[in-house]
C-alpha cells in the first residue's frame, strides 16, 4: 500500500487523542497523519478562506457553513461532543461548580482566570465571554482575565500550570490535556455549552480516500474508548 500523508486540521480539543491513536492508524495503513491544531472558529476561517487539507475536525455548525460555502464536501461524519471545564493548579482550592450562583461567587473571588479569547479563540471563549454577561460580572472579569494564544500551546491549563492564573476555564479535554493541574468538573449545566465535533473532508483534498479512512478509525471502538478517556463524549 502506497504511503500517503494525510494533512488534518483538528480542533485542539481533538490534541491527546491523536496523540494516542495517529500511530496505530499509521501502523495499520502505513499513512502519515500529519495534524495541525487550532480553535475550532480559526480552522474554520482558515478553510474558508481555502487552506488545503485532507480532513477537517471542526464544530458542526462551522462545517455546515464550509459546505454551504462549498469548501467541504457534503456527508460530515460525528466524532465526539465536547463540555467546558473548569481546572485549578495541583491541590489548590477547589472552587464550588454545584450551582450558578456559587460558580459566579468563585469567579468574583478568583485572583486571576485563564481561557481563550472571546474574539478569533476557540468556541469556550465566546460562550465565557456570553456567561459572564449573563451574570453581570464582565467587567470585573475582563480585569482578571488571561488570554490564551490559542492552539496547543496557548492551553488554558498551561497558563494555570505556569502559576500565571488561578483557575482555567476551557474545553474538558483541552484542561485534561496538561498533566500537573487538577480538572475540579465541568461548568453548571445552566450555563454549560456542549460542542459537537464533526469530521469532514474539505473540497481541495489531495488524499481523500486516505482522509475517509482514518474518519473511519475515529469511528472506531477503540478510538470512542480513547476519546472518553480524553475528556470527550464519543457521538
Amino acid at each position: 500500500m502506497a504511503s500517503t500523508e494525510i494533512k488534518v486540521l483538528s480542533t485542539t480539543a481533538m490534541k491527546t487523542v491523536f496523540e494516542a491513536l495517529a500511530p496505530a492508524f499509521e501502523r495499520a495503513t502505513g499513512h502519515c497523519v500529519a495534524v495541525t491544531l487550532g480553535p475550532s472558529l480559526r480552522l474554520e476561517k482558515q478553510l474558508g478562506d481555502g487552506e488545503p487539507a485532507d480532513v477537517a475536525i471542526v464544530s458542526a455548525a462551522g462545517a455546515r457553513d464550509l459546505i454551504a460555502a462549498g469548501r467541504m464536501t457534503a456527508g460530515v461524519t460525528d466524532i465526539a461532543k465536547s463540555s467546558i471545564g473548569v481546572a485549578v493548579a495541583k491541590g489548590a482550592p477547589r472552587p464550588d461548580l454545584s450551582t450558578v450562583d456559587a460558580f459566579k461567587r468563585a469567579m468574583l473571588a478568583a485572583k486571576s482566570i485563564a481561557c481563550s479569547k472571546p474574539v478569533g479563540g476557540g468556541q469556550s471563549g465566546a460562550h465565557l465571554a456570553k456567561v459572564f454577561e449573563q451574570l453581570g460580572i464582565t467587567a470585573a472579569m475582563q480585569a482578571k482575565s488571561k488570554y490564551g494564544a490559542g492552539g496547543a500551546a496557548g492551553l488554558a491549563g498551561l497558563v494555570v500550570l505556569r502559576g500565571e492564573a488561578e483557575i482555567g476555564i476551557q474545553q474538558m479535554a483541552e484542561l485534561m490535556a496538561v498533566d500537573g493541574i487538577d480538572v475540579v468538573g465541568p461548568l453548571p449545566a445552566d450555563i454549560q455549552m456542549i460542542t459537537p465535533f464533526v469530521a469532514g473532508i474539505p473540497t481541495n483534498a489531495s488524499a481523500a480516500d486516505a482522509a475517509r479512512a482514518l474518519i473511519a478509525f475515529l469511528t472506531t471502538p477503540e478510538a470512542k474508548r480513547v476519546l472518553k478517556a480524553k475528556g470527550l463524549e464519543p457521538a
